[in-house]
């Protein structure tokens, strides 16, 4: 049965509501999610629009498909928070979220891209509750490139249990069993001892309070340096499930924001807007990806005097974590006294060498359910060879986009085969590493009235 992506949004709202979520949220992290899905694709942004409710424009559309990208790597807040607090309703959570991937798949002219990016992104969100089925049950079909309409499996009915059968919600995660977490990720090798220092520093001050003893106040935030790809994000995520676990913060969700998310158009604005974003993440983390952008006009220092300001008041229940590269960083923070005399620790992420992108490259694969053998992994290597390492090289964001692309040639070599094998639904071979062009469909006129969007091109889409 073909699922729309209207449908498959009012199924996660429905499955957000029945877990005591905000729908609200719940629906903006499914458009931003799908937009992200869909971008590479020819007139995405008019089914997209109409799909979401209509009268969104293209610039609505650019905007959730910028913020949707750390999607595709990681699980979106709620899905973070419900697989944190070990919900009952995370995995059907998950699979709502898969289901809204799957259908943005099929939004636009269809593109091999769309298939791999809904796949990685559908992964993303289901290995952060094990127990969600599969999204993808067959992967050619998910942008109908199997030669017929998209399919996915609908959302699981919602419904409430009654009292006397419901389930007790289990304990939520440990600080060891999110320090082994932390301990699986590939390389990071100094991060984590910096962490699982910074543990055993924060659970010692906790039981000295208890006991009624003197403990110096220790700054909980955080300077996380590195070039993109590192990490930084991944490793936030696990810092704010540590930190509740050890009962510094009430909640431990993580908000991932960037400039254009704190800053608004007009002087006064700004602040409101920086204050809604810091309540948004009270009880938890907030993670300010490239904050040195903040810097250089009024309006950053006006989102950096609100967020001081806020760092203070919410103290007792809330982190911030900026990141970014690491001079820009220095200089940031050097330049305004506030930060500087909160955030003492510095935590340094190195780019990853080849044997921990080839790594990463499995694990990934391994998590959207696609077999890899060694002539694939060697095809990397031989790709991570010609690529120009610099500041602006995505490590493993890199990598993911060899694996999104690689999902939609497979899924394109396939498009022929009516009823491919299990194994064939699974197999990457190397040639689906390897660039070839997608076909050019005939030209297809657009309405007047609705503008073609063709995203810009940037590491995350190319």
């Amino acid at each position: 049965m073909s699922v729309s992506l209207a449908d498959a949004l009012r199924a996660l709202e429905a499955t957000a509501t029945a877990a005591g979520v905000d729908p609200g949220e719940a629906r903006t992290e499914g458009e931003r999610l799908a937009a992200t899905v869909a971008e590479p694709a020819r007139g995405a942004y008019v089914d997209w629009s109409e799909q979401t409710g209509g009268g969104r424009s293209a610039e609505d559309f650019m905007n959730a498909a910028s913020r949707g990208r750390r999607y595709r790597s990681a699980p979106t807040p709620t899905m973070s928070a419900l697989a944190l607090a070990r919900s009952a309703h995370a995995p059907a959570y998950a699979r709502a979220l898969a289901d809204v991937a799957v259908a943005a798949s099929t939004l636009g002219e269809a593109t091999p891209r769309t298939v791999g990016n809904a796949a990685t992104a559908a992964a993303a969100q289901l290995v952060e509750a094990p127990d969600a089925p599969g999204a993808l049950s067959r992967p050619t079909d998910a942008a109908g490139l199997s030669g017929g309409p998209a399919q996915a499996a609908p959302a699981a009915p919602v419904e409430t249990p009654v009292a006397e059968t419901r389930e007790v919600e289990p304990e939520p995660k440990s600080v060891e069993e999110l320090l082994a977490e932390l301990d699986a990720l590939v390389g990071l090798t100094e991060v984590k001892a910096e962490i699982h220092r910074q543990a055993a520093v924060l659970r010692v001050e906790g039981l000295r309070a208890e006991a009624g003893l003197k403990a110096p106040t220790i700054t909980r935030h955080m300077i996380f340096n590195g070039n993109p790809g590192t990490g930084k994000t991944t490793v936030a995520r696990l810092v704010a499930g540590i930190y509740r676990a050890l009962g510094l913060l009430s909640q431990g969700q993580l908000v991932e924001v960037d400039r254009s998310e704190l800053v608004a158009g007009f002087l006064g604005q700004t602040a409101m807007k920086t204050a809604e974003v810091v309540k948004s993440a009270e009880g938890g983390v907030l993670f300010i990806d490239e904050a040195y952008s903040l810097s250089g006009d009024q309006y950053g220092t006006e989102a950096i005097d609100t967020l001081v300001k806020e760092m203070e008041d919410k103290r007792d229940d809330l982190v911030v974590i900026v990141a970014g590269y690491p001079l820009p960083m220095a200089v940031f923070i050097s330049q305004n006294p506030g930060l500087e005399s909160r955030f003492r620790t510095t935590i340094d992420f190195a780019d990853y060498t080849d044997d921990e992108l080839a790594s990463i490259f499995e694990v990934m694969a391994a998590s959207a359910e696609y077999d890899v053998d060694t002539a694939v992994v060697a095809r990397l290597r031989e790709i991570l060879g010609t690529v120009r390492r610099g500041s602006t090289f995505g490590n493993a964001r890199y990598v993911r986009n060899i694996l999104e692309a690689a999902i939609g040639r497979h899924a394109w070599r396939l498009r022929d085969i009516e009823v491919p094998t299990v194994e064939q639904l699974r197999t990457i071979v190397a040639d689906d590493l390897d660039p070839v062009p997608d076909p050019v469909p005939d030209p297809v006129p657009e309405p007047v009235s609705e503008p073609v969007i063709e995203p810009p091109v940037d590491e995350e889409t190319s």
